[in-house]
């Protein structure tokens, strides 16, 4: 029992000392290895780390082996799931857009056998939801001793951002190059008194102005300009330039050959994401044409105003002026009467100067109602009641009525048409009823409708007979012209229908007219109410 205790304390102290001589010897080698481990945990999450802040999904193909591994990026970038990720090239060419697939596997597998190291592609991969994003995908080769390709480690970069972006700006580009407007961009630096250098010009600003890119690019914008430009226009860019404020001016240019041309221009500053002033954006449009159209109606809106001036003038010579001699012609005619005159040719002259003298004092007459009419813009209105103004005129052609007994159906509704001059509407429904009666079908009873409703702000009154009608298909251009008669009828003038619309428009409504011959017409005045 002693002997065998004995031993194994021997064995104890023995295997003490021997783990602890193998501790001594070893223990560089023990602080190396955990140092080593520490090192590779520290430099996974630094790679880790950098990984997610650069968004860069990292994968490590094993090619013989046909194993993929993915870092943390396939989840965060992409949205997978972790059973979703696939671990071999398979998985990864289905993910590639249709489009892209077969072009990238061949340039993957091409880039396999080639001697090259470094490999990049861009293309389409998808997104857990179906959506597809741009990649940019970087890749390095490991080989063995004899060459041959055993591992590629990569990295795919989401570049869909950049790519939209690059898009963005082509589309940009085209529309600035293919714009019938000039287009031009200038950096910040003045190179002259206030004008910024010019850095691009698009293809219309060339033919606008006839300069080369050679002739324009790097010089001032003020190139542009000569000495009929409006100098006002000029100060205000160039106070808009120094306050890096936007700026929409029209001046005088002159083109390469010195021609002068009308140019509207403008300029937007560019900032920066910071704020800081980057750009100029301008653009130029020719408005010569439009210029001189203007210039053209101001002309003309002169001229127009001067003939209207000077027939007003000659309409107040005729209605005033000849009143005088009119009178003293009808005056003295009024005594001839008085005489007895036995020579019968000199009765006949005298006979047809009085017919003249009578067909001009009406001519005259009907000229000062037109005169009254069109430059009488303050007329009296007032509050007025439709029935009562028909109660009169009926009462004024209650001869004309009682003579050829026409049918009268009469429907005005209990309505007031405020701002209406009383004069000139018992004169519209005159000349009307008048007109009905006048130009009454032969063959059958006249019937006269007159009507009126309310719709809205608006009152609309109609004024239906069975007559004779116009063919308006002739006449509808000129029917309320002034002396334009339609009919072979004794007492017609043409003054009523042009002295109509005169009165209706003074008093902001409209008259339309339809007729048709041999079955009667129809007018509809509308008022705001």
């Amino acid at each position: 029992m002693i002997k065998d205790v004995v031993i194994i304390v021997a064995y104890v102290f023995f295997t003490k000392y021997a783990l602890n001589q193998i501790r001594l010897k070893y223990s560089d080698t023990f602080a190396k290895f955990k140092k080593n481990n520490l090192e590779i945990a520290e430099s996974k999450e630094r790679y880790d780390v950098v990984a997610k802040a650069t968004s860069y999904t990292i994968w490590d193909w094993q090619i013989e082996s046909d194993k993929i591994v993915w870092n943390k990026g396939i989840q965060g970038v992409f949205g997978y799931k972790k059973n979703e990720v696939g671990n071999d090239s398979n998985w990864w060419f289905s993910r590639i857009h249709p489009e892209d697939s077969l072009n990238m596997s061949i340039k993957l597998y091409s880039f396999l056998d080639a001697k090259t190291d470094k490999w990049q592609h861009e293309y389409r991969f998808q997104c857990a939801d179906g959506s597809f994003k741009y990649v940019l995908d970087r890749g390095f080769l490991l080989k063995d001793a004899e060459g041959k390709a055993i591992r590629m480690i990569g990295a795919l970069q989401d570049v869909t951002k950049q790519k939209e972006e690059e898009q963005r700006l082509k589309l940009l580009e085209t529309a600035i190059t293919q714009s019938k407007d000039a287009v031009m961009i200038t950096d910040t630096e003045i190179i002259d008194d206030y004008a910024p250098k010019i850095i691009f010009v698009n293809t219309a600003f060339l033919k606008m102005t006839g300069f080369s890119e050679e002739e324009i690019i790097g010089k001032s914008i003020s190139k542009i300009f000569g000495p009929k430009s409006d100098i006002l226009q000029l100060d205000k860019l160039k106070n808009a330039v120094l306050e890096y404020k936007e700026c929409v001016i029209e001046t005088i240019c002159h083109k390469k050959n010195g021609e002068e041309f009308w140019i509207n221009f403008s300029m937007i500053p560019v900032m920066t994401s910071e704020g800081e002033h980057s750009h100029w954006i301008s653009i130029q449009r020719d408005v010569t044409e439009e210029k001189e159209k203007i210039k053209e109606r101001e002309q003309l809106i002169r001229e127009l105003t001067q003939n209207n001036n000077d027939l007003k003038q000659f309409s107040y010579i005729t209605s005033h002026n000849l009143r005088a001699p009119l009178s003293n012609l009808t005056g003295l005619l009024n005594l001839v009467d008085d005489i007895e005159i036995e020579n019968p040719e000199l009765k006949e002259i005298i006979a047809g100067f009085a017919t003249s003298t009578h067909l001009l004092n009406e001519t005259i007459n009907d000229l000062v109602k037109v005169v009254i009419i069109k430059d009488n813009p303050s007329i009296k209105k007032e509050t007025i009641l439709i029935k009562e103004i028909f109660e009169n005129v009926f009462n004024q052609l209650s001869f004309l009525i009682s003579l050829h007994k026409p049918i009268l159906k009469i429907e005005l509704e209990d309505i007031s048409i405020l701002n209406m001059n009383k004069s000139y509407l018992e004169s519209i429904f005159l000349n009307l009823l008048t007109n009905s009666i006048k130009y009454k079908s032969p063959d059958k009873q006249l019937k006269i409708t007159i009507t009126s409703k309310t719709i809205n702000d608006k009152v609309i009154l109609y004024f239906k007979d069975n007559g004779i009608g116009i063919d308006l298909d002739r006449n509808k251009h000129k029917i309320f012209g002034l002396y334009q008669r339609f009919h072979n009828h004794p007492d017609s003038k043409g003054l009523g229908l042009y002295l109509v619309k005169s009165q209706v428009e003074t008093m902001g409504g409209t008259i339309e007219v339809d007729s048709k011959v041999g079955k009667g017409t129809t007018f509809t005045i509308t008022f705001n109410n």
